[in-house]
């Protein structure tokens, strides 16, 4: 079973492979720190295979465990997060004196064989800057196959 990648980053009108052409040093060409801002905002992720599970590591330090979202359907595990920030100061008047405001997002998507895992048991869990998510496998019936025996007349 293969779990195959698709990302996007934050207001990415282009495709994942573009994330990876872009991220990554080329012919000799060195990204421009738009470039490398624009692949910073994609999260790591690995991907761990067991026996029984797979388990899937996303670092994404800093984001609240209210802002991710895990879904499954169709065949497809996403992962996404949406972050919204504002700070503004006033002065005695109501006018703004400085106001910034910022806007991050990510979504990964893996397509996973749908008969080979067990969609009841998916399970997260953020623990220090790292959601951790477990794939538990299907129990696989093994039926032990016994010769027949035929009586020769």
């Amino acid at each position: 079973m293969t779990f195959i990648k698709k990302h996007s980053g934050v207001n990415n009108s282009f495709p994942a492979l573009f994330d990876d052409l872009f991220a990554k040093e080329l012919f000799g060409f060195t990204p421009t720190k738009s470039f490398n801002n624009f692949a910073k905002n994609v999260p790591a992720v690995n991907i761990l295979e067991t026996e029984h599970e797979f388990k899937i590591e996303v670092a994404a330090p800093g984001v609240k465990k209210d802002d991710f979202k895990v879904e499954f359907e169709d065949g497809v595990l996403t992962i996404s997060s949406e972050t919204k920030q504002e700070q503004e100061n006033k002065d005695e008047n109501g006018k703004y004196t400085r106001r910034e405001f910022s806007f991050s997002s990510f979504k990964r998507s893996f397509t996973v064989d749908e008969e080979a895992i067990d969609t009841e048991k998916l399970e997260a869990k953020y623990e220090n800057g790292v959601l951790n998510i477990h794939v538990p496998k299907k129990e696989v019936q093994v039926v032990e196959k016994k010769p027949k025996t035929i009586a020769v007349s």
